[in-house]
Parts: structure tokens; C-alpha cells; sequence
């Protein structure tokens, strides 16, 4: 078996927008971010990560993350980012553009609801589609960070692609996964190469980012 590698990933929400202050289920539509009220969460998220190098950067091509990427001004001259739309949001098919009362009597989105999100949506994805494109993702990233010897990196992408890859890396509950925009999680990660080529990605631990600010004793 060949030897592991360890690999600091750090992954993070875009920043708000009009649908998402409007709570419409967002998808793949190419939604902008929504300034002012985007601004404070992106400074904070900067702020967070001014000091850090990356060896690279993955993020979803839809225009809201691009934007997030360039005012967090994460990307250094010479610094490989790679547009990656494996990482873009669950397809929400019919469902997108709406909100929670145009859609709650419908059955087939009542069932959706309850099946946590296996169930696939009328024209767009299931939870299980969305991780089998996570996965291939993730054997590629594998792949570049021995290649490439990346060992910091960061990924800019959406809160379901964020949610499910808690459920990979930290095994929790569905309704445990979700965070903020302009927030995400940190990974301390471990590839061990198989015979076959294809390996395991394993978790050593996870935090916030940004880090939370204490609460006052």
C-alpha cells in the first residue's frame, strides 16, 4: 500500500444573496452575490484567512463563489485554481427559484422532505447523485495533491456540497451539517493510496471557519 499523504482542507460557503435573504431554493441557478449584506460576512471570512497560504483552490464556476473568491482575496499570483462544476450546488430541478409555501403541499416535495433529501427532485438531483459526483471530485484531488504536492488547500463552493461532505468527513446528521454563507469547516485529512488506485480519504479532526469569537465568561 503507498504511503499516505496529509492534506489541510478548508471549505467554504459563498457569500449572501437576493435568493438567499428571499429563502429560494438557489441550486445551479447563477446568482450573484447581494451587496451590501454580502459585505460584513465576506470581510470577517477574509479576515479569517488573510494569513494563510494555500497550494491551491477548487471552487464551483457558478458566479457566486467566484465573487466570494475574489473579495476573500485568497488567490496569489501564480497560485493553481482550478473551476471545478462538481462543486456546484444540488441541482434543485423544479424546485428552484421557490420557496418553502409554494412547494409544501406538493407531494412529491413533502416526500423529498422526508427522506432528507434521498429522494430525487422532479428534474434534478438526488443527495446520493450529488456524492457520487463529490466522490469522483475527491479522487481527483487526490490524485493533483500528490502530483502537485498540495497540501493546503481551499475550496470555495455551496452549503448542500458543505453539508454533505460534513456527513463524509464527520459523520453527522443531515440536519447537523448545514452552515452560514461566508462560513465553513476546516479538515486535517489523510489519502491513503490502495493497490487499486482509487483510496480513502480519512478524517483526523474539523473545526469552524472562521473561528467562533468566545463567549464572554
Amino acid at each position: 500500500m503507498a504511503d499516505g499523504i496529509n492534506v489541510e482542507l478548508v471549505v467554504v460557503r459563498h457569500g449572501i444573496t437576493a435568493w438567499n435573504l428571499e429563502r429560494r431554493y438557489q441550486g445551479q441557478h447563477d446568482i450573484p452575490l447581494l451587496f451590501p449584506d454580502a459585505e460584513e460576512g465576506l470581510l470577517a471570512l477574509k479576515d479569517a484567512l488573510i494569513s494563510e497560504r494555500f497550494d491551491a483552490i477548487y471552487s464551483s464556476d457558478l458566479k457566486r463563489c467566484q465573487q466570494t473568491l475574489e473579495w476573500i482575496q485568497a488567490a496569489k499570483p501564480g497560485m493553481p485554481h482550478h473551476l471545478e462544476p462538481r462543486l456546484r450546488e444540488l441541482n434543485f430541478g423544479e424546485y428552484e427559484g421557490k420557496v418553502y409555501d409554494e412547494l409544501k403541499d406538493l407531494p412529491h416535495y413533502r416526500a423529498w422532505v422526508d427522506s432528507v433529501g434521498e429522494l430525487q427532485i422532479p428534474g434534478g438531483e438526488s443527495a446520493a447523485q450529488l456524492r457520487t459526483r463529490l466522490e469522483a471530485w475527491l479522487s481527483d484531488m487526490a490524485i493533483d495533491a500528490r502530483k502537485q504536492g498540495y497540501r493546503k488547500i481551499l475550496v470555495i463552493t455551496h452549503g448542500g456540497v458543505i453539508r454533505e461532505l460534513r456527513r463524509r468527513f464527520e459523520t453527522i446528521d443531515f440536519w447537523e451539517g448545514a452552515v452560514l454563507q461566508a462560513q465553513g469547516r476546516r479538515w486535517q485529512l489523510t489519502h491513503q493510496a490502495g493497490v487499486s488506485g482509487k483510496g480513502e480519504w480519512l478524517c483526523n479532526c474539523s473545526s469552524a471557519v472562521p473561528v467562533p469569537v468566545s463567549e464572554p465568561s
